[in-house]
């Protein structure tokens, strides 16, 4: 049966996101620039950048209640201080008072959350600054030391089957693109499927081994050039993939792979080849994995091509 994306009715934000947009909740006097993305509305005010969880539900995320709202953004400000903990800074209730106005941290009743961020400086992204050209080596290697950094110091995840997990993951995804199956090439799709499937029955073994090696860690899960800014001339990764614990516990090549396809996908090839021989370098006992990033780069591409599909379903 194909599944499709459920987007909960608007209705029941709509004022929120008028109050937040208006900058009369914020207390801003000057304009609010809104950004959306597939499952957020970021409010750009001032020094701040405010996050509210859109009511959206898919197969693989479900934000349509505000507890789970809530739920989500809470872990976005614990799990997103590993990398980022200047940028991060509470979650606030958005409360309705007796007479109906929406306030921050108000006494009536709590009817949805915001998340409250240090905005960073317009063209900070490095998906933004490769959009120009070629990107900085040295800042690079500076993205690829913190990396290391926060893999090495990362939680181990005991699992019994590394194999297993990711090819959860693999049929994860193949849901996700049934889902938006209106929008992509059928045929495409179809050998797709089936090359994922037989990469991931010939490195079931070597994923097995690397998870009893403790590869497998809670790591960023959406390390891609959108989710990284620089921020006082240090790169940053932030928005790690907070809604499902499961989904960043991952090969730390995995984790890799998203910022090379990124990177290989966008034509910057040398930048790509300076990551990957970086990160070998500094964290060599994951060169055994090597093999697994053909298959590794493919499910990130995979995940990319869902994303955009749906995106673009909302908005033909």
């Amino acid at each position: 049966m194909t599944r499709s994306a459920l987007p909960a009715a608007p209705e029941p934000q709509a004022d929120i996101m008028a109050a937040l947009g208006s900058g009369l909740l914020l207390g801003e006097a000057m304009p609010v620039r809104r950004i959306d993305t597939h499952c957020a509305s970021i409010f750009l005010a001032g020094d701040r950048a405010w996050k509210v969880k859109r009511a959206v539900r898919f197969p693989y995320l479900d934000f349509s209640t505000p507890d789970l709202r809530r739920q989500a953004l809470e872990a976005e400000l614990r799990l997103n201080r590993r990398t980022a903990p200047g940028l991060y800074h509470r979650v606030h209730a958005m409360t309705r008072q007796a007479d109906g106005e929406l306030a921050l941290d108000g006494a009536g009743e709590t009817v949805d959350w915001v998340l409250e961020m240090t905005r960073f400086p317009d063209g900070a992204l490095l998906s933004e600054r490769a959009a120009k050209g070629p990107l900085d080596q040295a800042m690079l290697a500076t993205l690829v030391d913190g990396m290391v950094a926060f893999h090495r110091g990362a939680d181990v995840v005991d699992t019994p089957s590394g194999s297993a997990r990711f090819r959860r993951a693999i049929e994860g995804n193949i849901d996700s693109l049934d889902a938006v199956a209106e929008g992509l090439e059928a045929d495409k799709v179809a050998r797709l499927v089936a090359a994922l499937r037989v990469a991931m029955s010939a490195q079931s073994a070597l994923l097995d081994r690397r998870a009893a090696a403790g590869r497998v860690r809670h790591l960023h899960g959406d390390l891609h050039l959108g989710n990284i800014a620089l921020v006082d001339g240090v790169p940053l990764p932030f928005d790690c993939l907070e809604f499902d614990e499961e989904l960043a516990t991952i090969d730390t090549l995995y984790d890799l792979a998203f910022l090379l396809m990124d990177l290989w996908h966008r034509g910057l090839r040398a930048e790509a080849n300076l990551v990957f021989n970086r990160y070998l370098d500094l964290m060599p006992e994951d060169a055994d994995g090597v093999a697994l990033l053909p298959m590794f780069i493919a499910l990130r591409a995979t995940i990319r091509a869902h994303v955009l599909a749906a995106q673009a379903a909302r908005h033909p």
